[in-house]
């Protein structure tokens, strides 16, 4: 295995036995810089053990949680390496946004301006001299959020981001996170929200009570395995395409409206393959996997309470 980068997530055989449940069972994966990672599974699949062992909240029966070769306990700084929301952002009731976060700065030894600059950053300005008690759950996820991002880390470890943001709040925390992971960082998300994690996510996590079920790239997993997406070809010469679409040793799937699903190669090798064979073509086209049938498919029987 090559040696990993300093802001890279690294999983390895990670367990948690607690006296009758192993919520988490020789879990290992890996979350790279630059790209947000979804970290998906059902409920009781040992999720939040995971973020909360690889933050040195929860103590592993075995393996590693680190960033790089260093486990959270170990980082010189971590406020400036490693920024986490694992709850909807909690504070005094009777503080404001602004100075919650000032508390923040003044223990972790931040300049008080950089409250002034997360509360921008997450779209708070306007509220920031309001009382926390006054916060709906989306504004208390957007302080949380900005609390992660005080030291500006290059980690950011997300736990259930979306919950209680709006259409338009969803729409910003995926634009935020997209571009805080141009700029090379590492970020891993929790959420159930598939659809979701679809559109927002590079890479993907899912495991199933406390096991590893699938990770990869999003095309990949939304693919065959191989990087293909599935490809619906169609043809008046059904026979004859199907001959030709052997030679390319994909899988062949009849589908009840007449035309064909094929796994394994791409739409120009189908074409190709179909031109040179004189197959006549009414359809070709890739389809995009859907994320959530896929997830549905692979945690079958493995969902529900433990």
């Amino acid at each position: 295995m090559s040696r990993p980068g300093t802001d890279e997530i690294v999983v390895e055989h990670l367990t948690k036995q607690y006296k009758r449940l192993r919520a988490v069972d020789d879990l290992s994966f890996r979350v790279r810089s630059g790209r947000v990672t979804g970290f998906l599974g059902p409920n009781g699949a040992g999720k939040t053990t995971t973020l909360r062992m690889l933050l040195g909240l929860v103590t592993p029966t075995a393996g590693t949680a680190t960033f790089g070769s260093r486990k959270y306990v170990d980082l010189p700084d971590p406020v400036r390496e490693v920024g986490a929301v694992l709850e909807a952002s909690s504070a005094n009731r009777g503080r404001t946004g602004r100075n919650h976060l000032r508390m923040i700065c003044r223990a972790a030894g931040l300049p008080d301006s950089r409250a002034d600059e997360v509360l921008a950053t997450v779209g708070l300005t306007p509220a920031a001299n309001r009382k926390f008690k006054g916060y709906s759950l989306g504004m208390k996820q957007r302080l949380g959020i900005a609390a992660a991002l005080l030291g500006d880390p290059r980690v950011l470890i997300l736990d259930e981001p979306a919950n209680g943001l709006d259409p338009e709040g969803i729409r910003w925390m995926r634009d935020l996170l997209k571009s805080l992971a141009a700029e090379g960082r590492t970020v891993l998300v929790s959420s159930h929200l598939l659809g979701e994690m679809q559109l927002l996510a590079d890479d993907v996590v899912i495991v199933a009570a406390g096991k590893l079920i699938r990770q990869g790239p999003v095309h990949d997993v939304l693919g065959d395995g191989s990087g293909h997406a599935q490809v619906r070809v169609r043809s008046p010469q059904t026979e004859q395409l199907t001959a030709a679409l052997a030679t390319l040793g994909a899988t062949v799937t009849p589908a009840p409206d007449g035309s064909l699903l094929v796994h394994g190669a791409e739409a120009a090798a189908i074409g190709h393959a179909a031109f040179t064979a004189g197959v006549e073509l009414h359809e070709l086209a890739t389809e995009q996997g859907d994320l959530e049938q896929v997830f549905l498919q692979l945690t079958a029987g493995k969902a529900g309470i433990r």
